[in-house]
């Protein structure tokens, strides 16, 4: 199985502010959603309410500490293991990691890959993505698309790979 990251992040690596995405980017949520169909996506907590619905076509797996906490739709877990191997089990080929900043923490080192969208602005967000070390990824696509009109701020696409 594919364990998969997908961030978007402005140019100093933020991803977050006040607990919601600080940018409005159409392309790149129309991206998220054609990359995650029909696939697990493991998130903590708090990104799941910063998010406020099930996402449909997609297994939401929610990881938290919290044992009273189960949102009706949601496989609830207590750690990131637990998340990957209820992937297995319900025999996922690519599992999507989709934050927030501690989970992204847990699971930089165990990813195979990284859907990575730069927003080309300094969002002064509060919370980060751990730094990507470049001599263990490749880079393997890299699209700049046209900003949209619904896009906020310019961006681009990449992808990349773990070295072997």
């Amino acid at each position: 199985m594919i364990i998969s990251i997908i961030v978007a992040m402005d140019e100093k690596g933020g991803i977050g502010k006040g607990n919601r995405l600080p940018w409005h980017l159409s392309s790149d949520l129309k991206r998220f959603k054609s990359l995650t169909m029909g696939h697990h996506l493991i998130m903590g907590r708090k990104t799941f309410e910063s998010i406020g619905k099930i996402l449909t076509g997609r297994t939401m797996v929610v990881v938290t500490h919290n044992t009273g906490y189960h949102p009706e739709g949601c496989i609830v877990v207590n750690s990131i293991e637990d998340a990957i191997r209820k992937a297995i089990n319900n025999q996922e080929t690519e599992v999507f990691i989709i934050g927030g900043g501690e989970v992204f923490k847990q699971t930089i080192n165990i990813a195979n890959k990284i859907y990575l969208t730069n927003v080309h602005v300094d969002a002064k967000a509060d919370v980060f993505f751990p730094k990507i070390d470049s001599s263990l990824w490749k880079l393997v696509w890299n699209e700049a698309p046209s900003r949209g009109e619904k896009d906020e701020y310019e961006s681009d696409f990449k992808v990349l790979m773990r070295n072997n």
